[in-house]
């Protein structure tokens, strides 16, 4: 049985799990189009996380997928936390803001997070995965015995071959190109940088499980080209984003559909860990900055209270505005229609 029947998908295209951005909404509206919905939890607690699940099992009896962050543990360490507040110090200035005096650890990694886990095993959604890396072998365990499809996400064959050990049923292939935050599991490690087309085909040829290809695809073309690289599903993000299902505000939207769309940057000052944003004042104030930001999630409680000082004042340039490089291709509709058109356009 392929992973496509074994979720009773009627389409090879999955929705990215988008922390902030994915809704209970817009995963229903996609999986009851007949591909597979996602809502990203990495964001919120074991509470958040059982409100959206009961959300979307409200509006939908079809699959979905939930994601959780497993990041390392940030390494605290004052002075570089005090650097990079005082670095910028002048950015919350000019919106009439002053730093934080210290900075929290805003998310909880789920390899650490025993009330998350419990939660899913109760909850038990179609589809567990995993970004930035992989839980330890008694998570994984538990969450198989719950019945659960388990999928992690890859930037290199050595990522694909631990989530096989760990006993993955399919992996995400993240090519450079895709948005938001790049699932590398040691970010302070070397990083090819492989591209969607090189990384799917890799991991199709040697990884040992089902690839799900992810990053620049927008339309059904880019679904049909990585099907015949032998991906076995299309992971869209960005192509979501301006769907009115989507939790993205206007001034994101008004972004990805201005000429930032065609330039998108790949930069760690936001979060903490090198994500791809289009282009805006954050990501030319990070451009000029000499120092380095704090383990992610600290660096981004720093980099909320920017944005959160600067929206205060009508200034938008300071979101984390997640896109990939297809961001050009964006086209503003509704989710269950944009599913419609993708599927639509693979079969033509």
């Amino acid at each position: 049985m392929t992973l496509l029947d074994k979720l009773a998908l009627r389409l090879p295209i999955v929705q990215a799990p988008m922390a902030g951005v994915s809704t209970p909404q817009l995963a229903a509206a996609v999986s009851n189009a007949g591909a597979l919905g996602s809502i990203g939890v990495g964001a919120t607690n074991a509470s958040g996380a059982a409100r959206m699940i009961d959300d979307v099992r409200r509006l939908t009896d079809a699959a979905f997928n939930v994601n959780v962050f497993v990041h390392s543990a940030p390494i605290r360490d004052a002075e570089r936390e005090a650097s990079w507040l005082s670095a910028l110090e002048p950015v919350f200035r000019e919106f009439g803001a002053q730093p934080p005096s210290s900075l929290a650890t805003i998310y909880q990694s789920f390899a650490d997070d025993d009330e998350m886990l419990r939660l899913l095993i109760k909850r038990a959604p179609p589809v567990i995965s995993f970004h930035f890396g992989l839980p330890d072998q008694a998570r994984v365990t538990a969450l198989r015995q719950a019945g659960c499809v388990l999928i992690a996400t890859a930037t290199s064959l050595d990522e694909a071959s631990a989530a096989r050990r760990a006993g993955m049923d399919a992996v995400v292939a993240q090519g450079f190109e895709a948005g938001g935050h790049r699932g590398i599991f040691d970010p302070a490690g070397d990083d090819a940088q492989l591209g969607t087309v090189a990384l799917t085909r890799l991991l199709v040829a040697q990884a040992g499980l089902p690839v799900v290809a992810a990053g620049g695809i927008m339309d059904g073309q880019g679904v049909s080209a990585v099907l015949t690289l032998g991906a076995v599903a299309a992971q869209l993000g960005t192509a979501f984003i301006a769907c009115p299902e989507s939790a993205a505000d206007e001034a994101y939207r008004a972004a990805l559909n201005s000429d930032a769309a065609f330039n998108t940057v790949m930069t760690d000052a936001i979060s903490g860990r090198p994500a791809r944003c289009l282009r805006n004042r954050f990501t030319t104030w990070a451009g000029r900055a000499t120092r380095m930001p704090p383990d992610y999630p600290v660096a981004y409680d720093a980099g909320k209270a920017v944005n959160t000082a600067a929206k205060a004042t009508g200034e938008s340039g300071f979101g984390a505005q997640w896109a990939g490089q297809g961001a050009p291709l964006s086209r503003p509709m509704g989710a269950a229609d944009l599913v419609r058109t993708l599927a639509d356009e693979l079969a033509a």
